[in-house]
């Protein structure tokens, strides 16, 4: 089996998107197609169904994409561990994270460093939530695992990690804490805190939208420049907050009500460093998160769970 045979068919596989695969593997889609047809051949039988509308694994292509993965993934381990060794990679990456969910697996890629790249020191520090590149513009970190989406000039942005569906932390008091779930509709009735400091306006519609997705306003709350703030403010009525899932989980405390959505969008997290900068640490980091995030992802609670969990996960294939 031809190396390129097996990465097309493995992207395919996570894309369903004869299109997407070529982006990702700099090919023409008549080259994909070919390689597909080629690998088909080889096996026996076809690995996927297409139609005009769509593209789907067959039993024995998810049979093959199950046996392949593994070894797929510590092929690419070793030659990343002897590219690393001949670099010798022997520095300090300083690791920013957002919150409790992105620092989870910035720890866990860092213990799995460790071992792969004995001589790479991680140190690992908290972002800021009113200014969430500053840090990493002044080299104060060298990468972060930051919310996604990152549209910064000068900043580079690896693939998806995973995604988490998002809540809304609200008093218990105000009349839609009564409610099983919200939507975004309903953010018309409650002002939402805003967070003050150096966000780009894209960022701050993200977390604070001025507007209902049918254009009605919504009010602007207060300005924040921490989660323990923010949750002051929620308990004392003073307005609501987007959050993702997990803060119902680490931040649980009286006088916050968290309520799922019934159609926001997800909060993504991915990989980010100063454009030009990915260093050979940097990707045996984002090596490494990737994993984790994979793990993460396949250990979490659908999204009929209850707040707090991880879902929707998209698996990062690129490199930086």
């Amino acid at each position: 089996m031809e190396r390129d045979e097996l990465e097309c068919f493995l992207l395919l596989a996570e894309e369903l998107h004869f299109g997407r695969t070529a982006d990702r593997m700099r090919l023409s889609r008549a080259r994909v197609s070919q390689l597909v047809r080629r690998l088909e051949r080889r096996v026996g039988a076809p690995l996927f169904t297409r139609t005009s509308r769509r593209v789907a694994l067959t039993a024995l292509g998810r049979r093959l994409r199950e046996d392949l993965e593994p070894h797929h993934r510590g092929i690419e381990a070793a030659l990343e561990r002897a590219a690393a060794t001949a670099r010798g990679i022997d520095a300090v990456l300083h690791v920013g994270f957002p919150n409790p969910l992105a620092g989870e697996i910035v720890m866990k890629a860092t213990e799995a460093l460790r071992a792969s790249h004995p001589g790479l020191s991680v140190e690992i520090c908290r972002m800021p939530l009113d200014d969430p590149y500053g840090q990493l513009r002044k080299g104060q970190f060298d990468v972060l695992i930051a919310e996604l989406p990152v549209r910064e000039e000068d900043l580079g942005a690896g693939p998806t990690l995973l995604a988490e569906e998002r809540v809304l932390a609200i008093s218990p008091g105000h009349p839609l804490a009564a409610r099983d779930a919200v939507s975004l509709e309903d953010l018309a009735d409650v002002p939402l805190l805003t967070i003050s400091g150096s966000v780009p306006d894209y960022w701050l519609e993200h977390h604070a939208p001025a507007r209902t997705p049918s254009g009605r306003p919504i009010a602007r709350g207060p300005g924040v420049t921490d989660m323990q703030e923010a949750l002051m403010l929620v308990a004392g009525g003073k307005g609501a907050l987007l959050a993702p899932a997990h803060t119902a989980t680490y931040y649980a405390r009286p006088g916050v009500a968290y309520l799922p959505f019934a159609d926001a969008e997800p909060t993504a997290y991915g990989v980010v460093w100063r454009a030009g900068d990915a260093t050979g640490a940097v990707r045996a980091f984002t090596g490494a998160a990737r994993e984790v995030a994979r793990q993460v992802a396949g250990a979490s609670r659908r999204p009929s769970d209850a707040p707090g969990t991880v879902t929707g996960a998209v698996l990062a294939g690129g490199a930086v």
